[in-house]
């Protein structure tokens, strides 16, 4: 995506990551869910004018990897290699994902500093030799606390995040004095309430450091899928931390010091929940260890779950985004997760919810107000847009009610990470656009030929068109294709510029479109849906 033109060189970027996702499989709706959650806020944040950088990737090495690749007879690096080029990368391509960056934990330009950090922390003194024993999850590549663990019917100790047997590992390893950051940590999650999102991500972090943190182990010496630890080849990098040094090694850290120190560190680490301690402990105290400052924000956003009879896969990993997007559309797509589900808690999709909110919200409410407005402007005024002269109370209610809507979609979007609640504040205006056209009645005031009448004609379709040039912005974010075709429909590119270059603080701005813009009606921005079973 182009930089607008009031992005300042050298300001400290708006820098947004989301997980860099393991590669053992292809991405399913979870790994879409963050993705857009994320995508969504970049642009935002572009669209107010600020300098942006959304880094995403995949992390590519580790015993969960080694052992994929095996069972499909290839290599660990052709099987990345093939799940990146034909599974990753595409999909966030087809999801329309304006990314600065796709970071793999296989390139050289993140091997190479991994190294380099690590190496650092040893001279330091902050990592030392020893061994350990005890309970490991391959599929969350992490030993485990024997109090974390889940039994079976049979008493067998189960990971409680795969509910799959954990293996009992001895091995002797480097390890990070992560139990000497507790009390630094603590002190900062209190000088920094906001750090952790939502709340009880927040007091599950704190507990758990209260009750005392135990030494990292940092390398693996039982497999050799990984990154050498520099001065002791025998032993690879624990993939945890190989993977968490992504948001520096992206952004040019011991590489590029121009850009990483205009970049890092992140404002905003988008996750998953069952990932918040890597990210919200092990991370904080390794760029405490390193001198180097702490992320703004860590939010997990919660478990996505399959509700509903319809679908014909039980489980979310059996759902591929791409089985949505091709009924409901892309832009449909990115819109209902983050509108059906409070970021940050759990929430279960289902195919009816969806079609019903699609039906209901954006066929019948956006893209049937779009569709009547550009067709009445095409009718009484030959798809000019006619000059608002008979402004009353009514215009003046919608006047305030947009500057409400982009004043909280702002906040809760761009602030507080509140998707839902900054799209259903913009779907509240469109409801009170609709219900303006209802109470006004256009349709009969056109049968009223006096110039009294054709003024009130021409301001009711102006203040309903000039709502939908705000929505148009509002929604860019969240609906790029479709805001893009409101845009072309309403005739502003000509005289208001491209669609990306709108920033949000001027939207409720009133009177942007100019009177005589060409508006037309093109193709349904929601079209009806048809029937999965006849499909």
């Amino acid at each position: 995506m182009a930089a607008t033109g009031s992005e300042k060189q050298g300001a400290k970027a708006y820098y947004v990551s989301t997980p860099i996702y393991y590669v053992n499989d292809a991405p399913h709706l979870g790994h879409a869910y963050t993705t857009v959650a994320g995508d969504v806020l970049t642009r935002w944040h572009r669209q107010r004018g600020e300098k942006v950088w959304y880094l995403t990737g995949t992390d590519e090495h580790g015993q969960k990897i080694m052992r994929t690749a095996d069972a499909n007879g290839v290599t660990p690096q052709e099987w990345c290699d093939k799940l990146v080029e034909e599974a990753w990368k595409p999909l966030w391509e087809h999801l329309n994902i304006a990314n600065d960056d796709f970071i793999r934990t296989t390139e050289k330009r993140h091997t190479d500093r991994v190294q380099e950090f690590v190496q650092d922390l040893y001279d330091k003194g902050e990592i030392y030799k020893g061994g350990y024993e005890g309970p490991y999850c391959v599929g969350c590549e992490e030993y485990k606390l024997p109090g974390d663990l889940i039994e079976d019917e049979q008493g067998v100790k189960l990971c409680p995040v795969h509910k799959k047997p954990v293996e009992i590992l001895k091995e002797e390893n480097y390890f990070f004095k992560l139990s000497e950051y507790g009390p630094k940590l603590l002190d900062f999650y209190e000088k920094n309430p906001g750090f952790i999102q939502p709340e009880s991500a927040r007091n599950e972090v704190v507990n758990f450091v209260k009750q005392g943190l135990e030494d990292l182990s940092i390398s693996r010496s039982t497999f050799a899928w990984g990154i050498p630890i520099p001065w002791d080849e025998k032993h690879v990098i624990y993939v945890w931390v190989d993977a968490l040094l992504n948001y520096a090694t992206a952004v040019g850290y011991n590489e590029n010091p121009a850009k990483f120190d205009e970049t890092f560190p992140a404002n905003v680490h988008l996750i998953g929940k069952d990932i918040l301690r890597f990210h919200a402990v092990i991370w904080p105290a390794m760029l405490m260890a390193q001198g180097l400052p702490v992320p703004g924000k860590v939010a997990a956003n919660g478990w996505l779950m399959v509700g509903g009879e319809k679908m014909s896969k039980s489980n979310l990993t059996g759902i591929k985004p791409q089985d949505l997007t091709s009924h409901f559309g892309v832009d449909a797509y990115r819109w209902y997760f983050l509108r059906a589900i409070a970021f940050g808690q759990d929430g279960s999709f289902s195919w009816e919810d969806f079609t019903a909110r699609y039906t209901s919200e954006l066929a019948n409410d956006y893209g049937n107000l779009a569709s009547r407005v550009a067709a009445m402007v095409g009718k009484y005024f030959e798809g000019s847009l006619p000059e608002a002269t008979a402004s009353g109370e009514a215009e003046q209610a919608i006047q305030e009610g947009l500057a409400k809507a982009v004043a909280e979609a702002d906040r809760k979007i761009g602030e507080e990470l509140d998707f839902q609640g900054g799209i259903l504040a913009i779907f509240d205006f469109v409801k009170q656009v609709n219900g303006y056209i209802t109470e006004q009645e256009p349709w009969k005031v056109a049968k009223d030929d006096s110039d009294e009448g054709r003024a009130r004609l021409a301001t009711i379709l102006y203040t309903a068109a000039e709502s939908l040039r705000a929505v148009a912005v509002l929604l860019n974010p969240v609906m790029p294709e479709t805001s893009q075709k409101l845009w072309d429909s309403l005739g502003a590119e000509p005289v208001l510029g491209p669609l990306a270059d709108q920033h949000i603080q001027s939207t409720a701005t009133w009177g942007q479109l100019p009177t005589g813009a060409t508006v037309t009606k093109g193709a349904v921005l929601f079209p009806r849906l048809e029937d999965p079973k006849k499909a």
